[in-house]
């Protein structure tokens, strides 16, 4: 039975690099979980491999978690597809990306083939792990830091519908507060001055009206 040798590069950091010894015969799911036992990463996401052209162009599909749409199109199923029946060349490649939700892309290349197993080992097998996978974001924390942030200040609310980092958040929060109150201190002034002014016209029509009525005595 031939083992093979995938490399696995994520699309985004390339120095992150990671060598998986497989049997011919296992799955996309056996594969899948191979690479998140070496990522550290969980395997229990909606996650899928395509089969990919040199230039990383994906093609047929194969998934993990599919959505019932994919489902009912009749994608196929990662623990139903050995990889054999997807080698088409000594060097495949396939395009992967794990976890729909908050993606990372992968490259996965075949690179060896090699024509015996070892007894000694059980595949799939982490044969070269080059850097630290990145660290994933708890899409719960990120809310919840959110809406943290933006406690102090009302202001803000409709930044809680967008994609913003909490760099950004601070930022508007640092110049907006003083903006904001900077403007209402405007408005007010504004105000009183408004008011001054209707006391000034005020006091001079009554000096007026007691000017004509001393002009009538005469």
């Amino acid at each position: 039975m031939a083992i093979y040798r995938f490399r696995i590069s994520f699309e985004d950091f390339d120095e992150v690099i990671r060598e998986i010894d497989i049997k011919s015969n296992q799955t996309f799911e056996d594969l899948h979980r191979a690479v998140h036992r070496s990522t550290g990463y969980s395997a229990e996401k909606s996650s899928s491999f395509y089969v990919s052209t040199d230039h990383w162009i994906k093609g047929d599909e194969i998934a993990y978690l599919p959505t019932q749409r994919k489902t009912d199109r009749g994608v196929t199923l990662m623990e139903k597809a050995k990889l054999s029946s997807f080698i088409e060349d000594p060097h495949q490649k396939f395009y992967y990306i794990y976890n729909f939700d908050r993606p990372f892309d992968f490259h996965v290349e075949l690179i060896k083939i090699i024509l015996e197993t070892d007894p000694n080992l059980e595949y799939p097998v982490l044969v070269k792990s080059t850097g630290e996978a990145p660290k994933i974001i708890d899409k719960d924390n990120f809310n919840a830091v959110a809406v943290s942030s933006n406690q102090e200040s009302s202001e803000f609310d409709f930044l809680n519908e967008m994609d913003f980092v909490p760099e950004d958040t601070e930022e508007l929060e640092a110049m907006g507060g003083r903006g904001i109150n900077t403007e209402e201190k405007t408005i007010d002034d504004d105000a009183e001055e408004d008011a001054d002014d209707s006391d000034e016209f005020g006091n001079d029509d009554s000096y007026e009206d007691e000017e004509y009525g001393s002009k009538e005595d005469y």
